[in-house]
């Protein structure tokens, strides 16, 4: 039985590249999208598989959360009752600035809170192989004057404000997302955290500046782990509001805008008494520990941003940062661990504040991976609003009556001058120096990487919720309000 549901679940995975082809074919950029290689690599086998032993469908909605401490990147999937149940995790090769919210353009910081990413938010042109702008400023950020731009999660294994993977992981990441869209989900929640939210690290931040925020983060990632639906995010009176409701009494749903005064609202009983429950056994627990006068966490002292302990441990000299697991022992004893995927030549790790080089370390090149040997394209900035080309995926969107996202497209070369201002003042994808500019239309594009499904597999249960059609004909597993709506604030 299983067998045969993993044979159907490939098959259709092929014949969404076939669908992928014919819907792109009504122009020229278009069909050279259509026949981007990258951006249409199947879902591996090992993950239909786990798909097909967790209930879940192929094109069901997926949710990610991501965790800056743990230096985790997490993919969660509806299963058929409703529920979202965890499928994946990934280590993340590296992300750059320090935990807390990103405030301004040229801080380093990679975002934190809760974002939309839609259709037209996916770069299959990535200058970091594949990626998704993670949409930072939202409607909340925005309300504070926080800037910023082209803050993605990317490949390459290399940051500046974004969060990085392997060519390999991003590569699996970028198929489960395009598949849910292929399945009617409009948009995928992305939420990033500084670390899991548990009493414990509530505990040992306790005098950071950003608690108030995390605090209030903390709400909806309490709402997600109490019902493992995706939280409803509106913003009112500058603040996060989760799983807000039309009053009693209300003639009408109530209208939120970020920077006005929150309308009447209720939280349906059940979930409020069940996140009441929940936070008040964390509260108790968090007082135990700061009774005992557990340690607190020092702040950064210089370290830019983190990189997962299974990565640090195999670069020469490098430190997981501000990651967990930062010790030499605790390197040693994944050493010997498979990598997910391939680290670039050289990387940037991060650095003890007191390191003397600041240069790129030269990696060691996996056993298990090799590097490839395909030279990498220059990488250049993704233009924001305003690109030349929407690609397939902002194209479908824009067809599909599903307008108004920005997309992610690779920018044209600028002069020399100009482009050495550029890397400096952006925080989005990370800009190398001294190579030639990559073309809209590689002439040599880099090699497929092999399938990491075999090294990372996952399983945990938690949860988001489904989404409205994007596809003619396509249904969500589980009908009801759709992210992208739900998310209206942000558009």
């Amino acid at each position: 039985m299983i067998n045969r549901s993993l044979v159907r679940a490939l098959l259709a995975s092929a014949a969404l590249a076939v669908v992928g082809v014919s819907l792109a074919g009504c122009d020229t950029d278009q069909v050279s999208l259509a026949a981007n290689a990258k951006a249409n690599q199947p879902v591996p086998p090992k993950l239909l598989a786990a798909m097909v032993e967790k209930d879940m469908d192929l094109q069901s909605p997926i949710l990610i959360r991501l965790f800056k401490q743990e230096a985790e990147l997490e993919v969660w999937k509806q299963d058929r009752s409703g529920k979202f149940a965890l499928l994946k995790t990934y280590p993340i090769c590296r992300w750059s600035g320090d935990l807390g919210p990103k405030v301004r353009e040229g801080d380093r910081q990679a975002p934190e809170g809760f974002y939309a990413i839609s259709p037209a938010q996916m770069n299959p042109r990535s200058a970091y192989y594949l990626s998704f702008n993670t949409g930072f400023p939202n409607a909340y950020d925005r309300s504070l004057g926080r800037s910023g731009s082209e803050l993605m999660v990317h490949g390459d294994c290399s940051s500046r404000g974004c969060y990085a993977m392997t060519d390999e992981q991003i590569a699996e990441i970028y198929a489960l997302g395009r598949e849910s869209f292929f399945g009617g989900q409009k948009a995928f929640q992305f939420d990033a955290f500084p670390f899991r939210m548990t009493p414990v690290n509530m505990a040992k931040h306790r005098n950071n500046p950003n608690m108030a925020f995390w605090k209030m983060i903390k709400e909806g990632y309490d709402h997600f782990e109490v019902t493992h639906q995706e939280p409803k995010v509106d913003f009112c009176d500058k603040h996060y509001v989760f799983d807000a409701a039309k009053a009693p009494d209300a003639k009408r749903d109530p209208v939120f805008e970020a920077s006005a005064k929150c309308p009447a609202y209720v939280i349906p009983d059940e979930l409020a008494s069940l996140v009441r429950e929940k936070q008040a056994q964390d509260d108790a627990e968090y007082a135990k520990l700061v009774s005992k006068d557990t340690p607190v966490a020092k702040l950064n002292t210089g370290i830019d941003g983190g990189m997962n302990k299974l990565f640090a441990s195999h670069v020469p000299g490098a430190s997981t940062g501000l990651s967990d697991g930062g010790d030499e022992q605790g390197l040693s004893l994944v050493a010997n661990s498979r990598l997910p995927g391939t680290i670039p030549g050289t990387v940037n790790p991060p650095h003890a504040p007191d390191a003397k080089d600041q240069q790129p370390v030269v990696a060691a090149a996996p056993a298990s991976v090799p590097a490839t040997a395909t030279p990498a394209p220059t990488r250049v900035a993704s233009a924001a609003s305003g690109a030349q080309s929407d690609g397939f995926f902002s194209s479908l969107a824009h067809k599909m009556g599903l307008g108004g996202a920005t997309a992610d497209t690779t920018a044209t070369t600028p002069p020399p001058a100009q482009a050495t201002a550029s890397a400096k003042s952006k925080t989005g994808e990370a800009k190398p120096k001294a190579k030639p500019a990559e073309t809209r239309q590689a002439a040599n594009p880099p090699a497929l990487k092999p399938s990491i499904s075999g090294s990372q597999s996952a399983s945990d249960p938690s949860a988001s919720s489904s989404k409205d059609a994007i596809v003619a004909g396509a249904q969500p597993i589980v009908s009801s309000n759709s992210f992208d709506n739900r998310f209206s604030a942000t558009k």
